[in-house]
């Protein structure tokens, strides 16, 4: 059976749009002057702007992504970047299917 923190985490579509731009983050953001896109992940303000909202709304977002295993993070300087934790979200991909 699928993690209930992981499934509560996917019942709210800014979430589902954070997860789908960090899929692929060339396409969905501008380079950053700290960080990788792709190695380092999409710093947490970049993300806040993309969803229209401040920036303690993103990091509660975020913080649900993380709790629920979904998203890594990386500390650079005072900023937090996220990526995608890819083997996590295939791992939880898996436990639906054998749940259903």
């Amino acid at each position: 059976m699928p993690d209930l923190n992981s499934l509560r985490a996917l019942a709210n579509d800014k979430r589902l749009a954070i997860l789908d731009w960090l899929r692929d983050p060339v396409a969905h953001f501008p380079p950053q002057v700290d960080g990788d896109l792709e190695k380092d992940g999409v710093c947490g303000l970049l993300i806040a702007e993309k969803l229209g909202v401040s920036q303690p709304t993103a990091s509660e977002h975020l913080k649900i992504l993380v709790r629920a295993g979904l998203l890594r993070t990386r500390r650079i300087k005072q900023w937090t970047f996220y990526k995608r934790d890819e083997a996590a979200i295939t791992a939880f991909k898996q436990a639906i299917q054998r749940g259903l």
